[in-house]
């Protein structure tokens, strides 16, 4: 598992783009990867025949052996294992694959001392306390905090599954691994007595109904979720506050059309002329263009303006680079690049670094006016909401405009009000007269 990100520990494998037997060349996308920041695709290192497929999906360190590539009818060499305490021991676990097969119950393997049994038929390398289980299984097992290491599989192989953990989490299978004990006990009905209690296996279902419903569903977090309910937790704790004004679009709105006729090659948005113009902002008032730090205010010279995007996998913020710098048509062509990545869950971890600004806009649902949360460390973020037509007082007589109302979060402990005050009444001058930001 390579490293695709600094700060990566783990990646979760959800998809192989390519089987066991397929001829790879170096550069081929080989795999489908889960970080903490988007899905994304992992090229083969070097050229040859996939010879085998180590973990077939779910969760892996960073380093971990994921697959074999050589040449078609090459011997498969054994797969690294990672070092441990148990090294003694760990030569004969890793032997113990052929009696898997032949043993119809490997309990007690699984308990021998050193925890430490290798999976085979393409699945992975179980090291000190993972246990071989389906990725539901796990996030379901740590939602509940079951314990992996005590639960018998009744999956393919001794696979864990999910149901598994639905009885364990119960109290169907308290003891699952207690079989051995019968053998030793000198009372065989103190044994007997956890015997029955696979029989109750329809508590879930009671536990479901009593939530209300039949049809409650539990899905298990994905790690692009996690990681989005830790960064707005952290966000919560940052004292911010928030300014709002409202902008005639007329002009804005008309420009758009015209750039959109002059190139019809090329979708430009009200989203990209707004990119643009906090772009030109932010270069105008650098105290918003900037991030707070316990040891100092750090100061961009460039705008990267980050377009918070709802994909399939969750929300994301894919960032546009050196926007004060691009053309409306520029801007428009990067936009329309990261956010399809960003709905085919192809970003890279460079679509997602490096923003120092970010827009929130939702006013293609409809939404008149909402407050955005904070995307830190960024010290400010605009909420955009719909244009909608209002009567305007304009030279004493009242008019009917498109009126568009922004909504600027920013963090105090970087920006005070005052600056930022001046940032949104530039904005809001950029987008009334854009001739004056293009």
């Amino acid at each position: 598992m390579p490293r695709l990100g600094q700060g990566m520990e783990s990646g979760t494998i959800v998809k192989w783009l390519k089987s066991e037997g397929d001829r790879v060349e170096k550069g081929d996308p080989l795999f489908e990867v889960d970080t903490d920041k988007a899905t994304q695709e992992v090229e083969a290192e070097a050229s040859g025949v996939l010879l085998r497929i180590a973990v077939a999906e779910g969760e892996v360190p960073v380093g971990d052996v994921v697959a074999l590539i050589g040449q078609e009818g090459e011997a498969l060499p054994e797969i690294d294992v990672p070092e441990t305490d148990v090294s003694d021991t760990a030569e004969t676990v890793v032997q113990a694959p052929p009696p898997l097969e032949e043993s119809p119950a490997p309990v007690e393997r699984i308990q021998e001392p050193s925890e430490f049994r290798a999976v085979i038929n393409g699945a992975r390398e179980t090291v000190a306390g993972r246990a071989k289980a389906s990725p539901l299984a796990r996030r379901m097992a740590r939602e509940r905090g079951v314990d992996l290491l005590r639960l018998a599989g009744t999956g393919p192989d001794g696979r864990i599954v999910a149901d598994d953990v639905e009885r364990a989490s119960s109290g169907t299978e308290v003891e699952p691994v207690a079989p051995p004990e019968p053998v030793t006990a000198p009372e065989p009905v103190a044994v007997a007595e956890p015997a029955p209690q696979p029989e109750p296996e329809p508590q879930p279902e009671v536990a479901v109904a009593a939530a209300g419903s039949d049809d409650t569903e539990s899905i298990p977090l994905t790690t692009i979720r996690k990681t989005i309910a830790r960064r707005l937790t952290a966000a919560w704790q940052v004292p911010v506050f928030q300014l709002t004004v409202s902008v005639d679009m007329t002009h804005a709105n008309a420009l758009v059309e015209r750039a959109r006729g002059l190139n019809p090659d090329v979708r430009i948005t009200v989203t990209d002329l707004l990119a643009k113009v906090c772009a030109r902002s932010l270069i105008r008032h650098p105290e918003v263009n900037s991030q707070y730090t316990e040891e100092a205010l750090i100061r961009f010279p460039t705008a990267n303006v980050g377009i918070a995007v709802a994909a399939p996998q969750g929300l994301v913020v894919p960032v546009l680079r050196s926007v004060e710098r691009l053309s409306l048509d520029e801007v428009a062509e990067q936009r329309a690049a990261v956010v399809g990545r960003a709905r085919d869950a192809k970003l890279q971890p460079a679509d997602l670094e490096g923003g120092t600004f970010t827009i929130s806009n939702l006013g293609m649902f409809g939404v008149e006016q909402f407050t955005a949360v904070l995307n830190p460390p960024q010290a400010a973020i605009l909420a955009v909401g719909a244009t909608v037509d209002r009567p305007v007082a304009e030279a004493g007589e009242v008019v009917v405009r498109p009126m568009m109302t922004v909504t600027l979060t920013v963090d105090h402990r970087a920006v005070d009000g005052g600056p930022a005050a001046e940032f949104l009444g530039t904005l809001k001058t950029f987008l009334e007269d854009p001739a004056l930001a293009l």
